[in-house]
């Protein structure tokens, strides 16, 4: 990687091997290309187009810079308008498309943001609606082209010399220490907090991410985006791809990723587990439709596959797995485009035996752990062997400190680390004031510099006898079930631990056919007496696994799945266990009618 100080350095960089792919969306159905030129020309047609509507670098401090809004799923424009905001100074604010009116509100004013970039009518609506009570705002534009608005390209005009003086004059001022932009977290629990992260904090971990991402053998330097932009793991990721040379393509939508990846072909990309969830349960349900040799050859892969380890495999084993790579997973690999060599994971926990799974069918699973405050990351598997282990988030990045405090919540230091919390000096102190970062996380480091993630501090509960629960560790090795879609462990103050489950309807309702078990209604299925043995034997396999105060002894179904629009998921898809909590109240509390049996049972 060439030298930069600044983010937006990334611009010299590329010109020097301009590509005629760099930046690609899929336009009416076709894939249009925007060559490095033509990007570049449009982040330096904006810059001056911002710089001359008055935005600006202002007095040089955070507070004195102005802001820019952001709204918008992954697409060329986002990253362009990013890149030109940075050229002048300002800060960017990006935002999820689906934050509510109320919540954007609060934010663009918190922030005093003064324009605002939005994708489509349904967004740029929202924002419309509430413009009148953000008295920072002066004008909103749009990338698609709606009845009303300002268009983005109405701001563009051709660049005169001293155009080009000017905006270099500008990019000069800017420091690496400077925020280049205020990521508001979608937090699990209270009002999202606005993340200062600067130049050099996103530049740092970009450098040393690239280190893990280089070592990747790829032959095309391409890579499918799909996740949110404004959450800070794809936006540093992305940073790699325009540093490293590659070609970008942006999913049309989350539903046609599939289609997307045979179509880019792309080398890796990012994903959160749901994702790989989702796409082992597509394998399963089609290799169920097998019959005959193929099929027995379909399940004996998976069970190849589950027994997959990284080091000390027998002549035996190799043998076995490039018979089944020949019959099964090279399969696998087609349906997703035929060249991904890897996919990094992040934002929350990976199952093992996904990693093992994917992993054995050539699909290097390479998940890292970090938060928004780091930029993000702080470990990652990388793709050698001797720098990889299942079960853990990797080896710490380079120029990352890492101590264990003596209640095992992981504490932070290096150059990625934020700045702090916009206009909240208080809670700043409160996770940075002795120096290091809190991450509200626990775990071990091993001797190898290897992290372990075994809990949330604050998920961490108390039974009424005194004793505690960590949830996350029972959650993740349950959700190993096919048969297990999501669950969370419940049981503060309470004499034990009890959980909600999210059957995986996926395998759960092909089960249900072959045991001959009708049913009209999801509602109706998990009251059916077979049904709720079916995960009494579940539970009761793991259970063994746990201690006897951390062993589930009820557990209630549910019919509906947790989302992001249903409000029971944050954008990046963990938990909102206060909401689930309140949601679910007279499910939990059924749990707990009679607390005179220990005895595990499932409650009808």
């Amino acid at each position: 990687m060439e030298k930069a100080t600044r983010l937006f350095d990334c611009i010299a960089t590329q010109a020097k091997e301009p590509r005629v792919d760099l930046l690609n969306a899929k336009v009416n159905g076709t894939w249009k290309a925007y060559s490095t030129e033509e990007v570049h020309e449009l982040i330096n047609q904006l810059s001056v187009a911002l710089l001359s509507m008055g935005v600006s670098y202002g007095d040089g401090t955070t507070e004195g810079r102005d802001k820019v809004g952001l709204i918008s799923i992954g697409r060329p424009e986002w990253l362009i308008t990013d890149l030109a905001v940075q050229q002048t100074g300002a800060v960017l604010v990006p935002l999820y498309p689906n934050t509510s009116a109320h919540e954007l509100e609060e934010i663009l004013n918190e922030a005093q943001v003064k324009c605002v970039f939005v994708s489509n009518k349904e967004i740029y609506d929202k924002v419309n609606e509430i413009h009148s009570r953000v008295s920072s705002l002066k004008a909103i534009f749009t990338f698609d082209e709606i009845e009303g608005s300002t268009r983005w390209t109405e701001l563009l005009k051709p660049l005169q010399e001293k155009d080009h003086q000017t905006l270099a004059a500008v990019c000069n001022t800017v420091r690496e220490d400077d925020v280049a932009t205020i990521i508001y977290t979608s937090g699990t629990t209270g009002h999202p907090k606005g993340v200062m992260l600067t130049h050099k904090n996103i530049l740092s971990n970009v450098m040393a991410s690239n280190d893990v991402l280089s070592q990747i053998p790829v032959e095309q330097k391409r890579a499918l985006s799909f996740l949110p932009l404004n959450h800070i793991f794809e936006k540093m990721v992305t940073y790699i791809y325009l540093f490293s040379g590659y070609s970008i393509f942006y999913a049309e939508s989350m539903d046609t990723i599939g289609p997307n990846l045979r179509e880019v072909q792309p080398s890796l990309f990012t994903a959160v587990p749901r994702l790989l969830e989702k796409v082992f349960e597509k394998i399963l349900i089609e290799g169920k439709k097998l019959t005959g040799i193929k099929s027995k050859i379909f399940l004996w892969s998976i069970k190849v596959a589950n027994e997959f380890e990284l080091e000390n495999k027998s002549i035996g084993y190799i043998i076995k797995l490039a018979i089944a790579d020949k019959l099964v997973y090279s399969k696998w690999r087609k349906a997703i485009g035929g060249n991904v060599k890897a996919i990094v994971v992040g934002s929350s926990a990976c199952p093992v035996r996904l990693e093992k799974i994917f992993t054995a069918a050539g699909i290097v699973i390479l998940e890292g752990y970090g938060l928004t405050e780091t930029s993000p990351v702080i470990s990652v598997n990388h793709y050698e062997k001797n720098k990889r282990r299942f079960g853990t988030v990797g080896p710490l990045l380079r120029g990352v400190e890492v101590m264990i405090a003596s209640d095992g919540e992981i504490l932070c230091k290096g150059p990625g680390v934020m700045v702090g919390y916009y206009k909240n000096p208080g809670l700043t102190a409160e996770v940075m004031g002795d120096g290091w970062f809190h991450t509200g996380d626990i775990g071990v480091l091993d001797q190898d510099s290897f992290l372990k993630i075994t809990d949330r501090k604050k998920e961490i509960f108390k039974t009424s006898g005194g004793k505690y629960v960590a949830p996350t560790p029972i959650e993740n090795r349950m959700k190993e079930s096919y048969f297990i879609e999501q669950m969370m462990v419940v049981g503060a103050d309470k004499k034990f631990a009890a959980a909600l489950i999210v059957p995986s309807y996926a395998n759960l309702i092909p089960w249900c056919k072959q045991n001959e078990i009708a049913f009209s209604t999801h509602e109706e299925l998990i009251k059916d007496k077979r049904v709720i043995a079916l995960y009494q034997s579940i539970i009761d396999g793991y259970n063994p696994e746990f201690n006897h105060v951390e062993q589930i002894k009820k557990i209630k179904l549910l019919a509906e799945e947790w989302s992001l629009n249903s409000g029971e998921l944050t954008p990046t898809g963990k938990m909102r266990r206060k909401i689930i909590t309140e949601k679910y109240n007279a499910e939990i509390e059924s749990m707990y009618a009679d607390e005179v049996s220990e005895s595990p049972n499932l409650v009808k």
